[in-house]
């Protein structure tokens, strides 16, 4: 079967951003990149911060997080006063796991696609509590179909306290129907948190169209935002029992302000964030996810055969505009999560690629990224290059 074609080049999008030119940068899905009129915006505001503290701090920072948090909502399609901004979507979901108030006899359900950060999270909240944490395993190519029979089964009404699914898996790049997989919970009364950490930017399905309990998603990587911006959106049914990880002085003035406000944080994160979907608009969303998603397709294509793997194993996330594709690496390599750390150091340093390798189920895992500022030949130089590294163990 023959490459598709590249997507045409978003003329000028690589000077937006001042990423080392000696390297290829194809793992956007990790810690993003934040475009120059962001860096300079949040540099203004620390200038600002830095000028006068006590006015910085005392004098209008509410109602300016506040702004910054209707317009991500906005953006987001999610309601403003259900949202709050947070550091990251795993300090989100620390968040919702103290909030439910978990009892020995309760269980937690995820996936074996989850987050390795989420999962840790809920264990520990599990080990606290004595509540069970249950692992529903999703073969990789299942459909959505596939998906939504295990969920549907995998439930215990009464004893399930959460379902945490992801929007776009970290490990595996796949787009899970979130949507149909919480109206299945619903039926069965059971809270759904969605990990959303690659959507805001990358997705165009709000979020209000999701219906889920919480949901968890990061500004900081396909929304070009400074890193440390997330939003954690919450239902009617649960805002007044959110409860921060730091109590603050806003303890009273509930959500979203007791999660927002704490204290001496930097917060020009986040009222910069603006400015990132500045870049995003100006460049056209619509135009920036199709390109991403077309160029990720094709990165597996030139890698998926210049490393011998079947079509049929190079597989389609299930979304038209999901940016990020994995390749099956050979047997034996990337087996483990350390195996796996080790060798996207090694490609970093003998090939100047970064990479996300991950493991899933015992097998390693290539994630390749597409993002405006990558080009079709930094794909093929690593498919010329890769195999011999890979063949050197």
């Amino acid at each position: 079967m023959s490459v598709p074609p590249p997507p045409e080049p978003i003329a000028g999008a690589r000077l937006l951003f001042s990423l080392d030119p000696a390297t290829s940068h194809l793992n956007h899905g990790s810690f993003g990149a934040v475009p120059i009129v962001a860096q300079r915006a949040q540099q203004r505001l620390r200038d600002e911060m830095e000028s006068d503290p006590l006015r910085f701090f005392v004098q209008g920072l509410a109602d300016r997080i506040a702004h910054t948090r209707r317009h991500l909502a906005e953006f987001l399609g999610a309601d403003p006063d259900g949202t709050a901004l947070a550091p990251n979507a795993t300090t989100g979901v620390a968040v919702v796991l103290q909030t439910l108030g978990l009892r020995a006899g309760d269980e937690v359900v995820t996936t074996d696609h989850g987050y390795g950060a989420v999962t840790l999270s809920v264990q520990r909240e599990c080990g606290r509590t004595g509540v069970t944490h249950r692992v529903l395993r999703v073969p990789l190519a299942a459909t959505d179909e596939e998906i939504l029979q295990i969920v549907r089964s995998g439930l215990r009404p009464g004893r399930t306290r959460l379902l945490v699914v992801d929007q776009v898996t970290s490990a595996t790049a796949r787009l899970f129907p979130v949507a149909a997989i919480v109206g299945i919970a619903r039926e069965q009364g059971v809270p759904v948190l969605v990990d959303a950490a690659h959507a805001p930017g990358m997705l165009s399905a709000s979020v209000r169209s999701i219906g889920a309990d919480f949901w968890v998603g990061n500004l900081h990587k396909w929304g070009y935002a400074p890193r440390g911006t997330a939003v954690l959106v919450v239902s009617p049914a649960w805002r007044d029992r959110i409860e921060p990880l730091v109590v603050s002085w806003e303890q009273e003035s509930g959500f979203p302000g007791r999660l927002e406000w704490q204290g001496t944080a930097d917060y020009t994160a986040w009222l910069s964030a603006p400015a990132g979907l500045y870049t995003l608009r100006s460049l056209g969303v619509d135009r920036v996810r199709a390109h991403n998603a077309a160029l990720a397709a094709y990165g597996q294509r030139v890698v998926g055969d210049a490393l011998a793997v079947p079509p049929v194993e190079l597989l389609d996330p299930g979304g038209p505009t999901v940016a990020m594709r994995i390749v099956p690496l050979p047997a034996g390599l990337a087996t483990t999560i350390d195996a796996a750390r080790a060798l996207q150091a090694r490609i970093a340093e003998r090939l100047a690629v970064q990479v996300a390798v991950m493991t899933f189920d015992g097998h390693g895992l290539l994630r390749l990224c597409g993002q405006v500022y990558n080009s079709p030949d930094e794909y093929e130089r690593l498919a010329v290059r890769l195999p011999t590294l890979l063949a050197q163990r």
